[in-house]
């Protein structure tokens, strides 16, 4: 983490430009690999219980496998980042999430279901820290938090084309489109996997400890916790992951079903609007966002987010009928406008907060937080709802969302520097003044009556302002002691 201001961020127009060839080269392929995730994710449940036989509690089971073996692996994952360097653990993650697909395309028996799966839980473990750590590398401060922003899009564009795509492919009489779509999801981390490999081989390797801080005593997950800003921070990541993804994910579809009483296409539907929305609004944002408190951005998120919340309780009173159906899609289309407002900022803030050599583990701490509000959240929205608690649900996340807020402004905001915080340095302006006497002389620009503001363009590289002011003051006060009959300024008898 440095300490002096970054420097001012780049127009929007050359965030393209201003990146450094391995930012760009890692951007080009987000959709690609993101796009075979989204020919599956919306399936596994479809594929393993009505392609592949398994019984519906045991499907529930095995998708509980990933969330609890990422948790398990998120702490050895930063340990190991900070080590061996995130670009050997990145090549391992892609390597196994190829392998665990193969797998599930391959899944006869639930043994072998539960084997892929615990293989892909562990590589999600370690795929958000390692590869923040290896972006953090490559892109400097500045331009971090327009990067995330701007992968989120592509992401959520793949993911979109995605799920469009193969659900216009599978055919649960066929078992073979399934077997295609995971068969293409794992051959979409080959480009990652090749880029890695060849014109990115030079990045992510770990980073040594200075000969200063050689003899310190070595810093594990405990003393980063203890720093206040990272401790915030996790805690933040845990609530706005609870209160969020992990409930869009589970409690958002059970609500709309049980409560709402909204159709599968309703659901489709509201899905659909999420990431059309996040698509859309994505890079709007991040202009406007773009040296502004980030702590500020999370505290409306939660604001946002709670809105969104509300719509969702809204359904219920209206359930059965199209405006549920409107009011579901509606909540899922104020949440995205949260998410582009905290996928920038977060990320953006781990890695400006973590030292070099210790940016495995706050990356791991933060994912960690976030695998596991994903573990927690599932049984305790699935209580509420199932028990006719659903009031006591859009409360809970009302609450939680807010929260969000309060931990952002009035505990993390003190503790961060401003430059971590996202804050500009500031600009000091020049007052450019020009005389009828000296500056004409200098310049091809016509003479003026007295001393007057100057903006034009031939006097934006005029270099003698202040030169120009100080002679013509001693030309004025030589001027006035000569009148009274006063030895000038500066002559001597």
């Amino acid at each position: 983490m440095s300490a002096a201001s970054p420097a001012p961020s780049p127009a929007p127009s050359g965030f393209w430009r201003a990146l450094p060839r391995e930012g760009r080269l890692m951007l080009s392929i987000v959709v690609v690999e993101f796009l075979g995730t989204g020919l599956v994710l919306p399936f596994t449940v479809v594929y393993l219980h009505e392609v592949r036989g398994f019984d519906l509690g045991d499907v529930g089971l095995l998708l509980g496998l990933p969330p609890l073996m990422g948790l398990l692996i998120v702490g050895p994952g930063g340990s190991a980042i900070d080590r061996l360097g995130a670009r050997r653990i990145q090549l391992g993650v892609l390597t196994l999430m190829a392998v665990s697909n193969v797998l599930l395309a391959m899944a006869r028996t639930e043994t072998v279901a539960a084997v892929a799966l615990a293989v892909q839980g562990i590589a999600f473990g370690a795929s958000w820290p390692a590869w923040q750590a290896v972006v953090a590398s490559v892109i400097p401060s500045q331009l971090r938090q327009r990067y995330f922003g701007v992968n989120f899009t592509l992401l959520n564009l793949g993911v979109g084309i995605g799920g469009v795509v193969g659900g216009l492919f599978v055919d649960v009489d066929n078992a073979a489109s399934f077997q295609a779509i995971y068969l293409a999801d794992g051959a979409s981390y080959l480009p990652a996997l090749l880029l890695l490999l060849g014109p990115l081989r030079h990045i992510g390797a770990a980073v040594t400890r200075s000969s200063a801080d050689a003899d310190a005593p070595a810093t594990g997950y405990l003393a980063v916790f203890r720093s206040p800003a990272m401790a915030t921070l996790t805690v933040l990541s845990f609530v706005s992951s609870y209160v969020g993804y992990s409930q869009l994910n589970t409690g958002f579809p059970a609500y709309a079903r049980a409560v709402g009483e909204v159709s599968t296409r309703g659901l489709g539907l509201a899905f659909g609007a999420n990431t059309l929305v996040i698509v859309l609004l994505q890079l709007v944002v991040l202009q406007r966002i773009e040296g502004r408190r980030r702590t500020r951005v999370i505290a409306v998120m939660g604001v946002v987010w709670s809105l969104a919340w509300l719509l969702l309780g809204l359904s219920g009173l209206v359930s059965g009928t199209l405006g549920a159906t409107l009011l579901v899609a509606a909540c899922a289309s104020v949440f995205a406008f949260g998410e582009t407002l905290l996928q920038p900022t977060i990320p953006a803030l781990v890695n400006d907060l973590a030292p070099d050599h210790l940016r495995g583990r706050y990356n791991a701490l933060s994912s960690g937080a976030f695998q596991l509000a994903a573990v927690i959240a599932p049984p305790v929205s699935g209580f509420l709802i199932g028990h006719a608690l659903g009031s006591v649900y859009v409360g809970m996340l009302v609450v939680g969302c807010l929260l969000c807020g309060l931990l952002a402004l009035a505990r993390l905001e003190p503790q961060l520097p401003r430059h971590v915080n996202g804050v500009r340095a500031r600009r000091r302006r020049r007052t450019v003044r020009s005389c009828r006497r000296w500056c004409h002389r200098r310049s091809e620009a016509p003479p003026a009556r007295g001393p007057w503001l100057w903006k034009a363009a031939s006097f934006r590289s005029h270099q003698c302002l202040t030169p120009c002011r100080g002679r013509q003051g001693r030309l004025r006060r030589r001027k006035r002691r000569t009148a009274r009959g006063l030895r000038p300024e500066g002559v001597r008898p």
